[in-house]
């Protein structure tokens, strides 16, 4: 049996924890937040809150910090991010496990998200020596042009409780490669997560005699996060969260000129052809409805069903609901953990009488469950709604396993359903069929930033850039070309010559 208070002392994990870092050098206020583990209801830990004067001392310590770090060559900036990546294969276990117990997800996808953290810093250490720029012609004589990206400054990253660690460190290990410094406002839902992360980086800096504030650590509520958001010394905010709330940073970022990186709201959907291999398919609308339960921003809101095999997919799914298992998710024998909070469960209870009311037909019942095993009262069985697309719930995004089940006739009207949200950011087609492949991978199809074949909507994979359009954001994270968004452009003109050749034929004789 997983022993959690061994895996926090592992971690450096105390009762109260300084929510303030730069480093080795930690600040602590009067005022706590404690965090609760959905698991079992139990007190984990309490954090600090940051205040004003701990987060003037921490800007001014990463904005000194960024002019060291901007120095150091990218190649060594990524040796830093490999001997990260090293700790994390240390730590993975424990890490693994918190994030299991602090947020609720099953042990494995705790595990999986290390996992991430240890891929990105792979992915980032070989890009390290790829921060490519152009060489372009010029049209004037004797001149040449190229292009180059230079470290942008000081990042704030506000993440959600959902990935507590992963998002972190696909933006942490990209700016740290890039020249930039961090400063991490992790949700106040997972609050231990951060700490332990920022201990594990404190020992990597520590032993390279790095300086403070590359990564810095800031906790609380939205009132923390707006400190960083308003900060015109900090000219990239990359939020994680809800739509509402990315709203609120962009305008605020926008007003002062900064560069915002926006991952928000998903309403993702699968749809299912009559071409579909219905086993992996099951599979794969399984997995994405209920995995993390249903608190993924991938995760697979609408099931987009043929009339041929509406029935028949009701039918299977209905009976694979039955065989779900729910419970801790430290024991690898359960499917599906419980839900981040009790207002989580309040949102769940509020979006099955919302789908009734607009003549919604429950499949698979929803409950909360309690009982010796479900103590903190955030358990929930996943839910299975027949619905049509146009439903207001429907049309919103409920961070909760409930699956919407919609019936098309032709694929377009499948495209169009698919594409008839606000979100923007995972989708799926189940087929066998390369026309209908990729119809819905073409200009027409899909409007999703990421579209797949034949796998669930659930789910995100270094190399790729991750994110999503419309009401999702915009933001590109983790692979691809995602990078840049962390440097500055600049584009440069040599001239190698005695002359000064000037636009339009202009002469000055002098």
């Amino acid at each position: 049996m997983i022993n959690i208070k061994e895996s926090l002392c592992t971690l450096g994990i105390l009762d109260i924890n300084a929510g303030s870092s730069t480093g080795q050098v930690s600040y602590t206020s009067s005022n706590i937040i404690h965090s609760y583990s959905p698991v079992d209801g139990k007190l984990i830990g309490s954090v600090s809150v940051t205040n004003l004067e701990e987060y003037e001392k921490i800007i001014q310590t990463a904005t000194s910090a960024f002019k060291y770090w901007r120095n150091v060559p990218a190649p060594k900036r990524g040796e830093i991010v490999r001997q990260y990546g090293e700790k994390l294969r240390k730590y993975k276990q424990p890490l693994g496990e918190l994030v299991s117990y602090e947020m609720g997800k099953s042990l494995q996808e705790g595990l999986g998200e290390v996992q991430e953290m240890i891929d990105i810093c792979d992915f980032a250490v070989g890009l390290s020596r790829q921060l490519n720029g152009l060489t372009m012609h010029s049209e004037r004589p004797g001149h040449r042009m190229y292009e180059q990206y230079h470290p942008l400054g000081v990042v704030g990253i506000i993440s959600a409780f959902n990935f507590p660690v992963a998002v972190w460190n696909w933006n942490t290990a990209l700016a740290w490669i890039c020249g930039d410094v961090c400063i991490w406002k992790a949700s106040e839902k997972t609050p231990l997560c951060a700490i332990a992360c920022q201990n594990i980086w404190t020992e990597v800096a520590k032993e390279n005699n790095l300086p403070e504030g590359i990564s810095c650590i800031i906790n609380g509520d939205f009132k923390v996060g707006e400190l960083i958001t308003n900060d015109d010394r900090v000219p990239l905010i990359s939020a994680t969260g809800s739509t509402r709330m990315g709203r609120i940073v962009g305008a605020v970022v926008a007003e002062r000129f900064g560069k915002s990186l926006l991952e928000l709201g998903g309403n993702n959907a699968i749809i299912i052809t009559p071409d579909a291999d219905l086993e992996i398919t099951i599979i794969g609308a399984l997995f994405g409805a209920v995995g993390t339960c249903g608190q993924r921003c991938t995760s697979t809101r609408r099931l987009i069903v043929h009339e041929s095999l509406y029935d028949e997919v009701k039918t299977k799914l209905s009976k694979a609901y039955t065989q779900l298992k729910i419970g801790n998710p430290l024991d690898e024998n359960n499917h599906v953990g419980p839900l981040i909070d009790k207002n989580a469960v309040n949102m769940y209870l509020e979006a099955i009488e919302k789908a009734k009311k607009e003549g919604g037909h429950v499949l698979v019942k929803g409950e909360v469950l309690d009982g010796p095993e479900y103590e903190s009262g955030c358990y929930v069985k996943p839910v299975i709604i027949e619905a049509e697309n146009n439903f207001d719930i429907v049309q919103d995004e409920t961070f909760a396993p409930i699956l919407y089940l919609i019936k098309y006739s032709s694929l377009k009207e499948a495209i169009e359903m698919q594409n008839g949200v606000k979100q923007g950011l995972s989708s799926a087609i189940m087929t066998n069929n390369l026309r209908e492949a990729e119809k819905f991978l073409s200009a027409s199809g899909s409007d999703c930033g990421i579209a797949n074949v034949n796998i669930g909507t659930s789910g995100a994979e270094i190399g790729g850039a991750f994110g999503g359009e419309k009401e999702t954001g915009g933001g590109r994270e983790s692979g691809s070309d995602a990078w840049k968004i962390y440097m500055r452009r600049q584009t440069n003109t040599i001239n190698y010559t005695s002359d000064l050749p000037l636009a339009q034929g202009i002469k000055f004789d002098l």
